[in-house]
C-alpha cells in the first residue's frame, strides 16, 4: 500500500534529505573579473596588479596587469613576485600550530616564556599565551613600536622595550593589532626547531605546497628576475625596497607570485587535505571581535559584517556566509586574500602601489560567488 498522503509526503521529504547537499557556488564570470581588473588599471594611481581566482579548490584564473616598474615596458604576469605584507601572519600561525601538533608546545603556553626577547608590560604579562599572541590579544597599544622597526631597530631589542608601552586592556580581553609582538612567533619557531625561520617555512609550507616563488627575505624578493618594484601614492617609483618589515618576518616577511599565493589560499580549504582540518578550524574560528576593522568596513564595504580575528586570519560574515581572509600593506605594496572555505572559492590580489581601491574587487567576486546583484565596489562609476 502507498499509505496516506501525509505518509507519502514524509517519505518524499526523507528521500530528498538523503540527497541534500550544500548549494553549489555560482560560477564566477571570469571575463567580467578580467574586464573589471583591466578597468581598475586605467586609474592613474595603479602601476601593477596580479589577480588569481580559485573555484571548487582549483585555480581557474591567474593574470597580471600593468607594469613591474612604471614606464619600463616590463609587464606583470601571474609569476611576478610581490610582497605579502601582513598576509604573512597566517603562515606564522600555521607553522606554530604545526609545532603544537608535534607536541613541542601548547597554545596555552606563555609567549614570554617561549620567546626570551618578548617583555610585555603589566603584572599579568606571563598570562599572555600563544592564542593571545596569534590573535593580537596582548593588551598593549595597537601597532606598538612599529615606528622603531621602521627606523631600523632590530626586532628583538624592540620587543624587549615593549615593557614600557601602555596597556589598553587586560591580556586576552581585547584586540590590538601588532607586528613587533606578533613576530615573537618567528622567535618561538626558531627556538623550538633550532633552525632559521626561513628554513622552517621552506620545509613545512613552501616546498610541500610547491610554492616555487615563495620566500621570506628581501634577498628572496630582489633575486627573482620577475619582481614588482614599489611605487608611491602618485605613481612615482620608490628607488629601494624598504627592508624594515623583513626584520619581523612572521608579521610581514613573505613574498611570492599570485599563482603561489593562490596555492596558499587553496590549502586553507578543509577538502584540500593539505593542512590538517583541526589546524584549519583553529585558525579560522573567530576568537576576538575587531571593532576598528568593522568601523573601517562600515565606511567603505558595509556588507562585510561581524568582523573577528582568528589565529593569523580575519573572519567575517558576508550575507550569512562565513568568509576568511587578510589584507596587508608595506611601503609600495598591498595584498589581500578572501575566501569561502566551505565553497572552496576565493580571490587573491597583489599590487605595487599603496592604494585601497583594489579592495573592492574582492566584494565584486563575492557578489558573483553568491549570486548577488553586481555592484560597483571598485568605485569606477561604470554602473555595475
Amino acid at each position: 500500500m502507498l499509505g496516506t498522503p501525509a505518509t507519502a509526503l514524509k517519505r518524499l521529504l526523507f528521500i530528498l534529505a538523503l540527497f541534500w547537499v550544500t548549494p553549489a557556488a555560482a560560477q564566477i564570470d571570469i571575463a567580467e573579473i578580467d574586464r573589471r581588473a583591466g578597468a581598475l588599471m586605467t586609474q592613474y594611481e595603479m602601476t601593477g596588479l596580479a589577480v588569481a581566482i580559485v573555484e571548487n579548490g582549483e585555480t581557474t584564473f591567474a593574470k597580471g596587469y600593468g607594469e613591474t616598474l612604471r614606464d619600463s615596458g616590463e609587464f606583470v604576469t601571474e609569476d611576478t613576485v610581490f610582497r605579502w605584507a601582513s598576509l604573512s601572519k597566517g603562515v606564522a600561525a600555521n607553522t606554530l600550530l604545526s609545532l603544537v601538533e608535534d607536541d613541542k608546545l601548547s597554545l596555552a603556553d606563555s609567549a614570554e616564556a617561549l620567546a626570551p626577547s618578548l617583555d610585555l608590560p603589566g603584572p599579568d604579562s606571563q598570562t599572555v599565551n600563544l592564542t593571545h599572541l596569534l590573535s593580537h590579544q596582548t593588551g598593549i597599544v595597537r601597532n606598538a613600536y612599529d615606528n622603531r622597526i621602521e627606523a631600523g631597530h632590530p626586532a628583538k631589542s624592540t620587543r624587549r622595550a615593549l615593557s614600557g608601552v601602555n596597556l589598553l586592556c587586560a591580556p586576552g580581553t581585547c584586540h590590538t593589532y601588532q607586528n613587533v609582538a606578533y613576530d615573537a612567533a618567528a622567535e618561538i619557531i626558531e627556538g623550538q626547531t633550532g633552525l632559521p625561520y626561513k628554513s622552517v617555512l621552506k620545509t613545512r609550507i613552501f616546498d610541500p605546497l610547491e610554492m616555487d616563488t615563495a620566500s621570506v627575505t628581501l634577498e628572496g624578493l630582489v633575486r627573482n628576475k620577475n619582481w614588482a618594484r614599489p611605487h608611491g601614492r602618485y605613481g612615482k617609483a620608490i628607488s629601494q625596497v624598504k627592508p624594515t618589515y623583513y626584520r619581523v618576518p612572521a608579521a610581514a616577511g613573505v613574498n611570492s607570485s599570485v599563482r603561489d599565493l593562490a596555492k596558499w589560499m587553496t590549502a586553507q580549504f578543509p577538502e584540500s587535505a593539505q593542512i590538517p582540518a583541526e589546524r584549519l578550524s583553529a585558525m579560522q574560528a573567530p576568537v576576538v571581535e575587531t571593532r576598528s576593522e568593522q568601523n573601517f568596513l562600515n565606511r567603505r564595504y558595509s556588507d562585510m559584517k561581524n568582523a573577528h580575528y582568528g589565529l593569523g586570519w580575519r573572519v567575517y560574515d558576508y550575507h550569512g556566509r562565513k568568509v576568511v581572509g587578510h589584507r596587508g600593506g608595506v611601503q609600495g605594496y598591498r595584498a589581500l586574500v578572501l575566501f569561502d572555505p566551505e565553497q572552496q572559492a576565493g580571490i587573491a590580489m597583489m599590487w605595487n602601489s599603496p592604494h585601497s581601491r583594489p579592495i573592492g574587487l574582492q566584494l565584486e567576486f563575492l557578489d558573483q560567488l553568491y549570486g548577488l546583484p553586481r555592484r560597483d565596489w571598485l568605485r569606477l562609476n561604470e554602473g555595475s
